[in-house]
């Protein structure tokens, strides 16, 4: 057990280290000012130098000056504005500073001598915002409907019969132009075979009593 966990540490220092390297390696170096580097009368101004680029967090900014006659100081936006030297967020003075982007959003350098920020020895960099590029979880489908709200069709309903009440109490409705009605005439060949059945075995009942009384 211990030595699974042991191994797992590894392999998780392995992947963290991968995983920095990666994100170094993604990251670009800008050299300040291009070849006239970190000084008060650029060629182009530095500003203008940083809309034509594009900044991203883990990025770099490279700059290149005199030793001991200047240095980069990161400042706030009124510091900035009026070249206040006195107050800075952070002073870099080693000749060739590397600043790197921690953020997104502005930073603001100016020159740690006041004359120089004055002349134009400023800077303005806007790093851009980190994007989310995880893909977005696709709408649902909707939920087939339950097999228990299914319709099952009723079997149709006998008509009730003639003189019977409706469920509701009420007696059925009657057309009373058939009430006065004379009742049908009867049928003459169903009466027909009903008197000759009747004349076949009275004559049957005949014969057997006269066979019984030995006539």
């Amino acid at each position: 057990m211990g030595s699974s966990k042991h191994g797992f540490s590894h392999v998780f220092l392995i992947i963290a280290t991968i995983l920095q390297i990666l994100s170094v390696c993604q990251a670009y170096q800008f050299f300040v000012g291009g070849k006239d580097g970190w000084v008060s009368n650029p060629s182009e101004n530095f500003n203008h130098w940083a809309e034509r680029n594009r900044f991203r967090v883990n990025d770099t900014l490279f700059f290149k000056y005199k030793q001991g006659t200047d240095s980069v100081l990161v400042v706030k936006p009124d510091d900035y504005n009026t070249c206040n030297t006195a107050t800075p967020l952070l002073s870099l003075a080693d000749g060739g500073s590397v600043f790197t982007f921690d953020r997104s959003g502005p930073f603001f350098f100016i020159s740690g001598n006041a004359q120089n920020c004055q002349k134009g020895q400023k800077l303005i960099v806007v790093v851009m915002a980190v994007r989310n590029n995880k893909p977005q979880p696709a709408a649902s489908a909707p939920a087939p409907a339950s097999s228990s709200s299914s319709v099952v069709p009723q079997p149709p309903t006998a008509a009730p019969p003639s003189g019977a009440q409706s469920p509701g109490g009420e007696s059925p409705s009657v057309d009373p132009s058939k009430l006065d009605a004379p009742a049908p005439a009867p049928n003459a060949s169903s009466g027909y075979s009903g008197g000759l059945f009747g004349l076949v075995v009275y004559a049957g009942l005949g014969m057997s009593l006269s066979f019984v009384l030995g006539y």
